[in-house]
Formats: C-alpha cells, structure tokens, sequence
C-alpha cells in the first residue's frame, strides 16, 4: 500500500487546473519518481500546418512532473515550487500520439531539491530532457 506522502502527492497532482486542462494523468508515483501522460489534444498545436504539439505544452508536463517526483521524496516536505528547470527540446512529438514524461528526484537538500526528467511520445526516442531544481516547503 502507497504511502501517505505519495497517496497525498497523487491527490494534489490531479487537483492542479491546468492539469485537468492539459488532460494529464499521473501513471506512476513513487519514492522520488513520477510518471504523468497527456493525450494528443489539436488545441494544443503549435504548429497548424505540421500538427505538433506547442513546446509550453510539454514543458508544463515536464515541470508538473519534477514537481510530482519531488512531493513524493522521502526527504522532501510537503509542497514544492519550481526554481529553475532547464529543457532541451532534442524534436518535435510526433502528431496524433501522446506524450509521457518520467522525473526522478535525484537529491535533496535541507531547502532544495535537484530533479531531472525525459518526455516521450508513443515511440521511445525521446522528445525533450529537462534538469531542474525545485523549493522543499513543509518539510
């Protein structure tokens, strides 16, 4: 049975709005990982004339991600804030499939936390990598 820190990290997730609005599912939670999908949405495109999806649209995966594998650290406090997350867009999510990000919570200090993250689409090659760090709040 899961926790209470990660069921708490799991209900907080999917209470996020834009979340909800993205259609995002968190797939995995656990000591320091978390997986979160998002559908292909063509409200979401970028780009009308190739279908791919916007890049703030991943990056707001990516980053509800970190902060999910963050929450659910065992080190970690209770609540989370990004603090800086860099991503490199390696190329474009192909059209029609969904997208899945993975984060792991690699280390932890008394005040921050040192995420790092991969996006995939349907395939396994990936579509962007991101590092960041994250605020440890309630700890």
């Amino acid at each position: 049975m899961a926790s209470q820190k990660l069921l708490n990290a799991r209900k907080f997730i999917q209470a996020i709005p834009h979340a909800e609005a993205l259609g995002m599912t968190l797939t995995e939670i656990e000591d320091g990982t978390a997986e979160i999908t998002m559908p292909y949405n063509p409200q979401l495109v970028g780009d009308p004339e190739t279908g791919v999806i916007h890049g703030g649209a991943v990056s707001a995966l990516m980053d509800t991600c970190c902060g999910a594998a963050v929450m659910s650290h065992p080190k970690a406090g209770a609540g989370t804030a990004t603090i800086d997350l860099r991503i490199d867009y390696m190329r474009a999510a192909t059209p029609g499939q969904s997208i899945r990000a993975a984060a792991e919570c690699y280390h932890v200090t008394r005040s921050v936390a040192f995420v790092r993250a991969h996006t995939f689409d349907d395939g396994e090659h990936p579509v962007a990598t991101a590092t960041g760090t994250f605020t440890i709040e309630g700890r």
